[in-house]
């Protein structure tokens, strides 16, 4: 039962603070007034909502953004150790500095779309701050309101500006051949080929194991899948974690062609892999990478482009990389000497040492994307180079040949259709039909008379519903 307790005012007057008890039996206030009528009276209707099943506390609202976000919302919200540490990231970058300090309660529309505008002040992309906004702050306050801590979602209907989505680049087949060449050893275009093959995602492909493959039927089963994650968001310090589902927790089946099936046996024979081994694992040395072992002589190298002042530097140079903006292989290494130099001098603080992946053989996929992937498709002159986009090209080139829209739904693991129907525009031949419909109605003779002839046929067709609603109206 709830009760009202009397104390000394600042101005020496006696107020009464109103107390009930909560769902767990908690002491909670309703609040201090100066008469003790009216702090019973809150107290008995606090009392009231509480035995209604009322969530709302009005008091819980007083609460800091900070105070509720770490203390409450994060060590609470059930998420995924990798979105637990991008929505950290997101928090006390770009969030945390403007809401920190704000009461609950006092956070409306208005405070949203000052917050929005004080991002793009700062000059964050307009994609970060629909991810901001939509995904994280969305979430803490969805979560408040259901709490009880609010009884307005702030952010529901703010709405952030519109992100142009850019359209994929998918590598064509002759394009792939040569980036597979180009690859530095056999494992890493077995790798490669694989995810063409198969079009799992990074974080499956790295956590296939031997037993998942039945080498006599094809059959590849996906399972489990690693993430990289801070060491402090791991429960044991450790670098990857390993999920017992894939990202849409189904596990699912897909077959494998002959030939590469050919090539995964002869890897695990190579290898002497166990049934609980891993495919692709780091096992040392990967033989000669594609970085130049020495620097070349700049002045056979030729310039750069221009870059905005009109000047041109010769590559293989540090002005090249400074100031002309330039990535290559030849600028990237002249650099990276450069700022080795320096260490060794004593003029730069020596680099942080990496330390060893606690022996996890799993492959880091930015390593492997930086060392192994982009070197590849930079020296054939391809643009891109991820591994996610070796997936893209997996569905574009199934539905290319053919292949029915829900089979590849499945394969790759989409928990919706549209997801997979967003490959459909990248076919290179998707508009053939509308544009050779086009150019019927637009070069006239025989298209024109066909047209015509589709226009009397409609006429005729209203005509003869027209005459058959008049008779029906007549015989009524």
């Amino acid at each position: 039962m709830g009760f009202s307790r009397r104390r000394p005012g600042k101005d020496g007057r006696p107020r009464y603070t109103a107390y009930y008890r909560d769902l767990r039996g908690r002491e909670v206030s309703a609040g201090t007034f100066a008469r003790k009528a009216d702090a019973d009276a809150a107290w008995q209707a606090a009392e009231v909502n509480v035995r209604a099943g009322l969530r709302h506390d009005p008091g819980r609202g007083r609460q800091t953004f900070e105070h509720y976000v770490e203390a409450v919302w994060l060590p609470n919200h059930r998420m995924e150790l990798s979105t637990r540490a991008d929505y950290t990231s997101a928090i006390y970058r770009h969030i945390m500095w403007f809401f920190g300090p704000m009461k609950m309660r006092d956070i409306g529309p208005g405070q949203v779309r000052e917050w929005i505008t004080a991002l793009k002040a700062r000059g964050v992309s307009p994609r970060r701050i629909e991810y901001a906004k939509n995904s994280v702050l969305n979430a803490i306050f969805t979560t408040a309101l259901d709490d009880g801590v609010i009884v307005v979602h702030p952010s529901h209907r703010v709405a952030t500006d519109p992100v142009p989505r850019k359209p994929r680049r998918i590598i064509t087949a002759p394009q792939f051949d040569a980036v597979y060449a180009a690859l530095p050893d056999s494992d890493a275009r077995l790798l490669v080929e694989t995810a063409i093959e198969t079009g799992l995602r990074w974080g499956e492909l790295t956590e296939l194991r031997v037993k998942d493959i039945d080498v006599a039927t094809g059959l590849l089963t996906v399972s489990r899948a690693v993430i990289a994650v801070s060491r402090k968001h791991h429960p044991a310090g450790r670098r990857f974690w390993v999920k017992s589902y894939p990202k849409d927790r189904e596990y699912r089946q897909l077959r494998m062609s002959d030939q590469i099936v050919r090539k995964l046996s002869e890897h695990m024979a190579a290898h002497d892999l166990g049934a609980d081994d891993l495919l692709f694992a780091r096992r040392g040395n990967r033989g000669p990478g594609t970085r130049p072992a020495v620097l070349a002589d700049p002045e056979t190298l030729g310039w750069t482009e221009p870059n905005q002042a009109g000047r041109r530097y010769r590559h293989g140079t540090t002005t090249a990389y400074g100031l002309g903006r330039c990535r290559c292989e030849h600028c990237r290494r002249a650099v990276a000497l450069y700022r080795t130099e320096r260490r060794r001098s004593g003029k730069d603080r020596p680099a942080k040492v990496q330390a060893v992946e606690d022996g996890d053989p799993h492959i880091n996929a930015s390593t492997f994307r930086t060392s192994v992937l982009q070197p590849a498709f930079r020296a054939v002159g391809v643009e891109g180079g991820t591994m996610h986009g070796l997936r893209h090209a997996h569905a574009s080139w199934l539905l290319a040949g053919g292949a029915d829209l829900q089979v590849v739904k499945e394969r790759l693991g989409h928990a919706k259709i549209s997801t997979t129907e967003g490959y459909l525009h990248t076919l290179p031949d998707a508009d053939q039909t509308a544009v050779a419909a086009l150019g019927k109605i637009r070069s006239g003779g025989d298209s024109g008379t066909e047209l015509d002839a589709a226009r009397r046929e409609i006429d005729d067709l209203r005509a003869a519903l027209v005459d058959l609603t008049l008779k029906m109206h007549r015989s009524a």
